[in-house]
């Protein structure tokens, strides 16, 4: 698939202009994020779970306890949503009605459904451990059979998904554009890694692996160009 193909839930309602019509812009904004949000309905009530996930083609997966109710009814077959969300930046006009939020979104819509068998749950693993801490895999122990029983792994279709982006100067009115008495632009934002912390029972002065200190200093989100409008 390269092309989003909206669906009546999938189908932007208000600023369409937004919506991104090129697969790929689903891809890069789910590989660059590291927490979504997963939505279902619970025993009537709407629940909103944020956790760790990784990507393997048009698949999305996420993982919790077996012991769960969340992750139980989450792969019952309901309907579930999940949302990614990077913030860009924060819009500041000269109108406050006209303030927004430079920000890169993506919903997506399906049934999830639970992993089984040993190589396709280590699969599905891997998939998010490397999107979470990419050298992990190969360096850590191994998962045992133990705890690769003890987990849940779910799978999500990409198929149904839709993403809207928002980015550049604000949009202010125009009676408002003379007033330089106050300020309007963006203010960026960006998630960057700090310097690494070795847990108090590690060696003192034992060396931290390339894959953990090569992330140090490294800006998780790019703030897009400075262009469009509200």
């Amino acid at each position: 698939m390269t092309q989003l193909s909206p669906t009546p839930r999938s189908t932007l309602t208000r600023y369409r202009e937004r919506a991104a019509t090129d697969r790929q812009a689903l891809y890069d904004l789910l590989d660059e994020a590291m927490i979504c949000h997963v939505g279902l309905v619970l025993d009537g009530s709407p629940v909103v779970l944020p956790t760790g996930f990784g990507r393997d083609g048009d698949t999305l997966y996420f993982h919790g306890s077996t012991g769960s109710r969340n992750m139980r009814a989450a792969a019952s077959g309901v309907d579930v949503c999940v949302t990614v969300t990077l913030l860009d930046g924060l819009v500041y006009a000269r109108s406050l009605n006209n303030h927004s939020m430079n920000y890169r979104s993506a919903v997506v819509h399906g049934r999830a459904e639970a992993v089984t068998g040993r190589e396709a749950k280590l699969r599905a693993l891997r998939a998010i451990t490397d999107h979470l801490t990419p050298g992990s895999w190969d360096h850590a122990r191994e998962v045992n059979a133990r705890e690769l029983a003890g987990v849940t792994v779910l799978a999500l279709s990409l198929a149904e998904a839709s993403v809207k982006t928002r980015r550049g100067e604000p949009g202010d009115d125009q009676e408002d554009l003379g007033n330089h008495a106050v300020w309007a632009g963006v203010l960026p934002v960006r998630t960057t890694f700090g310097e690494p912390v070795p847990a108090a029972y590690h060696p003192a002065g034992a060396p931290i692996p390339d894959h953990v200190a090569g992330r140090a200093g490294r800006t998780q989100s790019r703030t897009g160009p400075l262009d469009g409008s509200r």
